[in-house]
């Protein structure tokens, strides 16, 4: 449960302050093992493949001049985008704040005559709480991201931008799936196997028949190109275009800051990106669509473009920066503390250094 007061980023209704949280935190020595373990882990590959590129400095300031570029003309490439998107059969909402995009999310799914939804890993959705609004009025929210399903079927909260059930390790994951998917885990449960490949494959047999059935899908947007009304969403398991693809309304909520001027400029973030926060040198799975076409995909296509708090960023001269933010984590892989208090003790949907911001 969230808390969004308007024109702010919210915090966990209940949560102590930082420094009561990371000094419980520190004290949990396998909080501490599985942080330090996947942390490293992530570093070490990250530093692999960036060295492979000799111009990854001039990438990362192509995608600054870029972003910066952006945001000082964000009004105008708005327009264009809202133009295009209802050019190619889309519709374009606008929310000022939390409530505002969750209140529209939900109307659109109960037009659609829909109780359950099928969701891609997003950020802006974590951001204003829409499980938790989409629960009150009767509508199940389903994530069909594996790490985001470990958090939900735990009862838990994310702890790391990219990889939310860092916090878990292997075999904490194999209790949670036997108690939660016990039909699903039937071949693992004998052996207590905690054999990574296995558990996705419970997952991927628990999420299904979901993905079949789903009138809606709602997802976020890691990128938007406003010369032609095009999301982009990358990922690495599939799971996303499968809720991209299969149910008939597709709901996007993206946040104000994540458009690009053009597909030129995507080249640069495409590069960046997949390095920078998965250590692989492209994205298993980038997905891109514009409005809808006649027989491929969702026949209706909503893009909820979510203030919440930006465009007050965006007059301070010094918090602006953040919102260069991709969402790619490598601030939270490189914080000594974020890797001894974890992500929880943030009280935010955002943890570690940008997310401080």
């Amino acid at each position: 449960m969230t808390s969004t007061p308007t024109g702010s980023m919210p915090t966990y209704v209940g949560m102590p302050s930082f420094p009561a949280a990371a000094k419980k935190a520190v004290a949990d020595s396998q909080l501490r093992r599985n942080l330090t373990h996947a942390t490293t882990a992530i570093r070490t590959k990250r530093q692999r493949v960036v060295k492979e590129l000799d111009d990854w400095e001039q990438l990362r300031q192509a995608g600054k001049a870029i972003k910066d570029h952006t945001l000082a003309n964000l009004d105008t490439y708005l327009i264009r985008l809202e133009e295009n998107v209802v050019k190619a059969g889309g519709h374009v909402h606008w929310a000022r704040d939390a409530d505002e995009a969750n209140a529209i999310v939900t109307r659109l799914v109960q037009q659609a005559e829909a109780d359950t939804v099928v969701k891609v890993k997003s950020m802006a959705t974590q951001e204003t709480g829409l499980n938790e609004a989409l629960a009150a009025s009767g509508i199940r929210a389903i994530e069909t991201d594996l790490a985001e399903l470990i958090v939900q079927l735990g009862d838990d909260r994310p702890s790391h931008i990219l990889v939310p059930a860092i916090h878990k390790n292997r075999a904490e994951i194999g209790d949670l799936f036997r108690r939660t998917m016990p039909g699903a885990m039937a071949d693992v449960q004998a052996g207590r196997s905690d054999d990574p490949p296995k558990l996705a494959a419970a997952a991927r047999a628990y999420l299904r028949q979901e993905f079949l059935s789903a009138k809606v899908g709602i997802s976020g947007g890691n990128f938007a190109i406003a010369d032609t009304g095009s999301l982009v969403v990358v990922e690495s398991e599939g799971n996303g275009r499968m809720c991209l693809t299969l149910p008939d309304t597709l709901i996007s909520v993206v946040g104000v800051e994540k458009i690009l001027p053009s597909w030129r400029d995507l080249e640069v973030f495409l590069a960046l990106l997949p390095r920078s926060s998965t250590a692989e040198r492209m994205n298993p799975y980038t997905t891109i669509w514009s409005g809808v076409t006649p027989g491929d995909g969702p026949r209706n296509f909503h893009l909820v473009l979510l203030d919440n708090g930006r465009t007050a960023t965006l007059a301070d001269e010094t918090g602006r920066q953040a919102l260069r933010c991709i969402r790619c984590s490598a601030c939270l892989n490189v914080c000594p503390v974020y890797e001894r208090a974890g992500g929880h003790a943030y009280g935010s949907p955002y943890p570690g250094p940008n997310g401080a911001i």
